[in-house]
């Protein structure tokens, strides 16, 4: 993620009883995971299908399950880093953890039709 961007914001999902909504919740970490790229690729990690599962309570903790096109990936110490510090930025979350997995295996059919689109493998 690019440091000088600032993930975004959400709004209204804290509740007076200070738990979140995390269906409110989860469109703004989404939005917030879209703005990590892998330094390779010119499509977000999102797109790419590397999110393989996201996971939000009431209390506004994100667990995430996610993975990378290539287990050699020369940022695959940071990459999660990345995606933690973006999510932390979303309104109404209180902690966040990543955790790198390998199966399955990534492979481009997990690519949404707009990230096959934007790197010509459609």
């Amino acid at each position: 993620m690019d440091m000088d961007q600032e993930a975004p914001k959400s709004a209204s999902v804290i509740e007076t009883s200070g738990n979140v909504d995390p269906y409110l919740l989860h469109d703004a970490i989404v939005a917030a995971i879209k703005t990590v790229y892998d330094p390779e690729i010119p499509v977000d990690i999102y797109e790419l299908g590397l999110i393989y599962r996201l996971d939000i309570n009431e209390q506004g903790m994100v667990d995430i399950d996610m993975t990378l096109t290539a287990p050699a990936c020369p940022v695959a110490g940071e990459m999660p880093v990345w995606v933690r510090d973006a999510v932390l930025q979303v309104s109404g979350v209180r902690g966040c953890e990543v955790h790198m997995v390998f199966d399955p295996p990534w492979d481009k059919s997990r690519m949404s039709d707009e990230a096959q689109i934007a790197l010509d493998m459609f």
